[in-house]
């Protein structure tokens, strides 16, 4: 029996990788966020994603299900990058303050860095399967318990002043965080990094006695 096109594009996927070629995961998240940013999500088929990959149909069914997919791990592989930085950042042995400040200043640089990725995903999400958004929802919230944790811990030492509600000063942080697409220009006189320790220090300043 002869193999199935399935089975035919994974061994094409799979020889591609070990070309030593970009891998085609990669190769198709990169075709599709350059598409997605210049001609929308919804306008964009999966035949041209394909094509500027230059992989077939097949090679991405092999890793992606649909494009609704490609949208969410374009914004999921974000997410994954700040929670492992914002894991060993939160769990050092330095001082809740000096913890709380390189979550913040982190946050910035590493959506600065990945400012496209963020930028198409929240221009798009509202068109994502209600699964996947709750999915990216869930895990935004886990990045966020563990901020607000930090700011309760330093309460409790007495770094932090007890009249900010946790809660709050989390939402209004984050919110900033989420609107840097709108302003933030890789040209202009700030880097990301210098942005970064700008929001770290404002957090921090609303927070000391």
């Amino acid at each position: 029996m002869a193999p199935s096109s399935f089975t035919e594009e994974s061994g094409t996927a799979e020889r591609t990788e070990r070309s030593g070629q970009e891998p085609v995961p990669q190769r198709l998240l990169s075709a599709a966020t350059r598409l997605f940013a210049e001609q929308g999500f919804e306008t964009t088929s999966v035949q041209q994603i394909v094509d500027a990959a230059g992989v077939t149909k097949g090679a991405m069914y092999h890793y992606f299900g649909s494009k609704d997919d490609l949208l969410y791990e374009i914004y999921a592989r974000v997410l994954r990058v700040q929670m492992a930085r914002m894991e060993q950042a939160a769990d050092s042995s330095e001082s809740v303050e000096r913890r709380l400040r390189a979550v913040a200043a982190d946050v910035v640089v590493t959506t600065v860095a990945y400012l496209d990725d963020t930028v198409i995903f929240f221009r798009s999400m509202h068109l994502l399967h209600p699964d996947k958004q709750a999915e990216v929802r869930a895990q935004r919230r886990r990045y966020h318990e563990r901020v607000r944790q930090l700011i309760e811990e330093g309460q409790r030492a007495g770094v932090f002043r007890t009249d900010r509600s946790p809660e709050l000063v989390v939402d209004f942080f984050f919110g900033a965080v989420h609107h840097l697409g709108t302003w933030y220009r890789r040209d202009g006189p700030m880097s990301g990094q210098q942005v970064g320790e700008q929001f770290a220090d404002l957090l921090l300043d609303a927070l000391r006695p």
